[in-house]
């Protein structure tokens, strides 16, 4: 007699641990499903990953300071080219 009540908790134990089971197997379904659903969202709106963002600001980065260097050396030609353009008639005007 004392094997019945055992095994009705025992029945009830196992039934208990199927139905977690089975509704973890739920939770990782709605998971797939709602990533996947988001994942298309994300795709049709045409949004950028992480990745390719990270990589297109890197490289605006590195473009922002070339153009900086360019500028600068740009701005040290010019006074060069005024400097000279300035002395050649100076010094063409006193060989006459």
């Amino acid at each position: 007699m004392t094997t019945g009540p055992n095994r009705i908790l025992d029945d009830l134990a196992k039934l208990m641990t199927d139905a977690a089971g089975a509704a973890q197997g739920v939770r990782r379904e709605m998971e797939t499903a709602f990533r996947a659903q988001a994942e298309r969202m994300l795709n049709s709106m045409d949004i950028v990953q992480r990745e390719e963002f990270e990589a297109m600001r890197d490289m605006a980065v590195k473009a922002r300071a070339e153009n900086k260097k360019l500028a600068a050396r740009l701005d040290d030609l010019e006074a060069k080219l005024a400097s000279l353009s300035t002395a050649s008639p100076a010094e063409g005007t006193a060989g006459k």
